[in-house]
């Protein structure tokens, strides 16, 4: 009995040389964060991944597992953020007759939303005296993982904190995008499904998804619209004003 402190020890510094501890740890904190999740009702204020999050922040804080540790480990799992981006495009193609009846507002709505969700976060940040890593750490907040990953690389920016506004823009959207439209009583589903993706990208969407599969279609058409058109003009913004 007095050597299982030591065996135990032992063994978890055996599973944080391997990718095996971080898998772990994260798929258990998703299920069991979508799990208390309904438990709890499904509150708009308080999604899955938010409780997932807190679960894996506080088992890596009692295993004393370094955070770079686990995130090497759990890039194995990153590598399906891409795949699971394309799937999207099956909803795409299955409400695309609802997508060629709006193309003209989606046409003139989307580079003016997209723009002022990286800048009002920029101007922001630079007003409080950011330094241009942090600006290039928000300013791709609005977009899905898989391609905010890569702008932020390109930026110079942290992915770390691009990844914490990430989930703090997603979990806003999602609310103020309901509580809007509660208030305005707007019940299209095209239009809030647009709103949720091209403002709150994956966690939007699948808010969106939870509304109807046209609310998801136009989600999804959202969040992969903002994602090209910020990963095309975004870096071009930064070189021409030398941030």
């Amino acid at each position: 009995m007095s050597d299982l402190p030591g065996r135990f020890e032992e063994l978890l510094g055996l599973l944080s040389t391997s990718p095996v501890l971080a898998i772990v740890l994260t798929l258990g904190a998703f299920f069991a964060g979508n799990r208390l999740f309904r438990m709890l009702k499904q509150p708009v204020w308080l999604p899955p991944i938010l409780i997932s999050a807190m679960l894996v922040s506080g088992m890596i804080v009692i295993l004393t597992m370094e955070y770079a540790e686990y995130r090497e480990g759990s890039q194995w799992l990153s590598v399906l953020l891409g795949p699971a981006t394309v799937a999207l495009g099956v909803p795409l193609y299955q409400q695309m007759h609802h997508i060629r009846a709006l193309w003209r507002p989606i046409l003139f709505t989307l580079p003016v939303a997209a723009t002022l969700a990286a800048v009002y976060a920029v101007v922001i940040a630079a007003a409080l005296g950011a330094s241009p890593e942090v600006l290039a750490s928000l300013a791709p907040k609005s977009v899905t993982a898989p391609i905010a990953i890569g702008i932020t690389e390109q930026l110079g920016g942290s992915v770390s904190l691009m990844m914490g506004g990430l989930l703090i823009t997603g979990m806003l959207a999602t609310l103020f995008v309901d509580l809007i439209a509660r208030w305005f009583s707007i019940t299209d589903q095209r239009i809030l499904g647009f709103a949720l993706g091209l403002n709150g990208h994956a966690l939007g969407t699948a808010r969106a998804f939870e509304l109807g599969p046209t609310a998801g279609a136009f989600a999804s058409l959202g969040m992969g619209l903002t994602g090209i058109f910020t990963a095309l003009i975004l870096p071009l913004a930064f070189r021409l004003t030398g941030i």
